[in-house]
């Protein structure tokens, strides 16, 4: 599911000619375009869809969305590892986990 989450800007930063910034969603912090809202400011809530901030919010209803998104589980399945997610609700052991990468080695020395 996607959906639109509301956010915390903790910084911008233009990245080859396009505002971005990092954006805190209860604890998550992503990378976000700006490019829609170009005069968000440092502190202002903002609403991520796929990415991309859409509107801003004001942090009471920010906050509120946030607690009930969390209440109902929403945050940890959108941003979750979504192989992590797939593999639970086929029933199945996350493909991530089952794979390790062996250990490297030390090149053997000399003699």
């Amino acid at each position: 599911m996607c959906l639109a989450v509301p956010g915390k800007v903790l910084s911008l930063e233009e990245r080859d000619g396009t505002l971005m910034s990092v954006v805190d969603f209860g604890g998550v912090h992503k990378d976000v375009c700006l490019q829609y809202i170009p005069d968000a400011a440092i502190g202002d809530y903002v609403v991520v869809h796929v990415g991309f901030a859409i509107q801003r919010l004001d942090e009471e209803s920010a906050l509120q969305t946030l607690a009930e998104f969390e209440h109902l589980g929403v945050l940890k399945e959108e941003f979750a590892d979504g192989f992590a997610v797939a593999a639970a609700q086929a029933g199945e052991e996350n493909p991530e986990k089952a794979y390790q990468r062996p250990p490297e080695r030390a090149p053997e020395e000399e003699s």
